[in-house]
Formats: structure tokens, C-alpha cells, sequence
């Protein structure tokens, strides 16, 4: 990933954006062409402290077949995103771009045991059942064993050893204060994504927006 100094994250943050988003991209090379397949996923870490990717792919998924456990996949995750037009900023002679969030995870990927695999059908369920409370969780308890074990046979586990953690949260980081505000601003009226970009840049440069907030403040009685 080429990430130029002033958008890349630390690697606590690639780490922590991956973690929350939750699903990508899982991408392989066959030898002659690019396999990938959008997935959830959740991450999990070694007894020395290397990240893991946790995962599943129906068993007749082309990727099945290239785990062995050597070669290296790319696991590409991605955040809100926006177009920026030119028209918006302060300073002239501007020319579009695009604002995004994107982590990507490599490293060799092995298939997991039965046992594993029912651990993270658990795992995996758990953690985007959480997203739904106060609904009750499901499990694969609440399914009859039969069914269960019928469902998981169409399946097969995975798991990704990272060796690398790239990121790039693009976010006019290099712009000026009078720029960057501009483009916030312009996006904070824009679609769901927008708004999100908008929201992050206001969270890395709060200082930008003081005055927004004070005015705020003096107007209110």
C-alpha cells in the first residue's frame, strides 16, 4: 500500500480500524490470476502477541484450495470514503481527490481444525450479535445439533497469521487549518459516508473547529 507519511496510521490504529470494521476483502493468487472474496472476519492474537484473522469460505470457495499455510493473502478493509471537489476549499488551483480509511493484512493462511472452526462460528456470531443489543445474542446452541453439524461441513475454517499491517486514513491531514475546515464542512452535508469522513477529520483536528463550538455556545440563551 503506498501511504504517504502524514495519512499512515500507527499500527495500534490499523489494528483497532481492522478489529472494528470487521469485514473485507481476502484476496490470493492462484498462479494466474487473482482470487478474492469479501468475508467477515474478527481478530485474535498469538501467545506472542501476533494479530490473527479468524475466518470461514464455503468449502468450494477457489480460495479453499491455496491455504497452505506459506503463501502470503491480502486482507484489504475498507471505511467510509468521499469524494472532495476543488470548488470547495479556500485556497485556489485545488484539483479533486478522495478521502478514505484502508487497512490492509498480509500473511500466510491455514485451515482450521473442526474443533477451531466451532469455536469461531461462536466467536465470529458473538461479535456482530453484539451490535444488536439489547436484542438476545444467537448462538449455534439455539440450532438442533443435526443442523449444525450439517451446515458446518458446507464450510471451511481459516485463519491468517499477520505479518504486516498497512494503513492509509486519508484525511487532508497536509491541508491548512482554512482548507481543512472548508472540507469538513462541505462534507458534513454530504451522504452517510460523507458525514462519517466529516466526523473524523473533526475528531483529529478539533482545534480547527473551536470556533464552531463557541459560537455555538454564545448564541445559546
Amino acid at each position: 500500500m503506498y501511504t504517504p507519511p502524514f495519512f499512515k496510521p500507527d499500527r495500534a490504529a490499523s489494528l483497532k480500524f481492522a478489529g472494528d470494521r470487521g469485514f473485507g476483502t481476502m484476496c490470493a493468487f492462484d498462479g494466474h490470476k487473482p482470487v478474492a472474496s469479501p468475508l467477515p472476519f474478527y481478530l485474535t492474537y498469538a501467545a506472542d502477541g501476533t494479530p490473527q484473522a479468524a475466518f470461514h469460505v464455503a468449502r468450494h470457495n477457489p480460495l479453499v484450495k491455496l491455504a497452505d499455510g506459506a503463501t502470503s493473502w491480502l486482507l484489504a478493509i475498507n471505511g467510509p470514503d468521499a469524494y472532495v471537489s476543488p470548488d470547495w476549499y479556500v485556497s485556489p488551483d485545488q484539483v479533486p481527490t478522495w478521502l478514505y480509511q484502508s487497512v490492509h493484512l498480509s500473511g500466510p493462511v491455514r485451515p482450521l481444525s473442526d474443533d477451531e472452526l466451532a469455536v469461531q462460528i461462536d466467536t465470529l456470531s458473538d461479535k456482530f450479535e453484539s451490535w444488536l443489543l439489547p436484542k438476545t445474542p444467537w448462538n449455534s446452541a439455539k440450532m438442533t445439533a443435526g443442523r449444525f453439524e450439517t451446515l458446518k461441513k458446507a464450510i471451511v475454517g481459516l485463519v491468517m497469521t499477520v505479518e504486516e499491517v498497512e494503513g492509509s486514513f486519508k484525511l487532508n491531514q497536509h491541508k491548512s487549518d482554512a482548507d481543512y475546515a472548508a472540507i469538513a464542512t462541505a462534507l458534513g452535508e454530504g451522504d452517510a459516508d460523507a458525514k462519517q469522513i466529516s466526523q473524523l477529520m473533526r475528531q483529529a483536528r478539533p482545534q480547527v473547529f473551536e470556533h464552531d463550538t463557541n459560537k455555538l455556545e454564545r448564541s445559546v440563551p
